[in-house]
């Protein structure tokens, strides 16, 4: 069992707060719309350089910590989608492509798991055309950069969305879904995943084995703490080997863990969805071999623990 964490490291981004005189260091640097209409490309690629830049000492810390799975920040290219039709208009883009490719030949070499998790805005189950097309340019930035690393075009490199609505029918917007995604480029079909919700009026593990994995065999991610909200009339190991066997047989399942805020500070005033800033425990794997993306307010200082453990034994 892998564990990772997502998008940020603590210790890199505020070193200050962990008594470290170091630079910051972070691949999320990005800027409103009015600084990217303002200071244009010339601007937003030094941005971009300084993340891939970052994005690269962040292996090497995730190495010399034996972290083997992380997530990467979806702000790596601010605004992308205003150039990303022509990559090469961006200025350093051949440096940048570079970097990119000695980052995935880096974590290639640890046997380091890089993956995407593209934001709530991406809804392949849209009634509405302009949200459907968004979502495509969205996912196929995405898709680009893993490319530009060299990440393999497999769900070993996942690219996690969710369904995002039901609209009123779950049938019908699961229809969409699985339409618009043959209208995905290549680099996108071969990565992309999808993960159980937590709310019961959405979508189940079972929903989604029944009305996605049947139709066009995209595997699923299974989320410990949502599967609470939403059961699907399941157990939770029922629910976990259904979204296991969706996946191909010689890739290693990606599982998402979280505990509940509302429990660990005992504050019934916060939502039970949201996310805790550490985990007491791991997850019962139910005997299974899963790599777990840990999604805990603290990032790598929520899971460092178990994995000095893992090391201690």
């Amino acid at each position: 069992m892998n564990l990772g964490y997502c998008c940020l490291n603590m210790q890199l981004s505020y070193p200050k707060d962990y008594g470290s005189d170091n630079d910051r260091i972070t691949m999320n640097r990005s800027m409103i719309r009015r600084t990217f209409d303002e200071k244009g490309l010339d601007y937003t690629s030094e941005l971009v350089m300084k993340n891939c830049n970052d994005l690269f000492k962040i292996i090497q810390w995730n190495e010399d910590n034996n972290i083997k799975l992380f997530r990467m920040s979806s702000e790596t290219f601010p605004w992308a989608s205003e150039y990303y039709q022509d990559w090469d208009s961006v200025p350093q883009i051949e440096n940048i492509k570079q970097t990119l490719e000695y980052c995935g030949q880096l974590a290639t070499k640890y046997g380091q798991r890089l993956t995407f998790h593209p934001g709530p805005f991406n809804v392949l189950v849209s009634p509405n055309e302009q949200v459907v097309q968004n979502t495509i340019t969205d996912l196929s930035i995405h898709g680009d950069i893993m490319d530009f690393m060299g990440l393999s075009r497999t769900h070993h490199n996942k690219m996690n969305i969710h369904c995002n609505g039901v609209y009123g029918d779950k049938e019908s917007a699961m229809d969409r879904f699985c339409k618009n995604f043959e209208r995905l480029p290549e680099n996108v079909q071969t990565r992309l995943t999808v993960e159980n919700d937590d709310k019961a009026s959405m979508y189940s593990v079972k929903d989604l084995y029944e009305g996605l994995y049947k139709r066009i065999g995209i595997p699923i991610v299974f989320d410990y703490h949502h599967f609470k909200f939403n059961t699907g009339g399941q157990t939770e190991q029922e629910a976990l080997e259904m979204a296991m066997s969706t996946w191909p047989k010689d890739i290693t399942p990606i599982v998402h863990y979280s505990e509940s805020k509302a429990e660990h500070e005992l504050n019934e005033s916060i939502k039970p969805q949201a996310h805790s800033d550490i985990i007491n425990q791991l997850p019962n794997t139910y005997g299974k071999e899963v790599d777990v993306m840990v999604e805990a307010k603290h990032k790598e200082l929520a899971i460092q623990p178990f994995i000095e453990d893992s090391y201690e034994k």
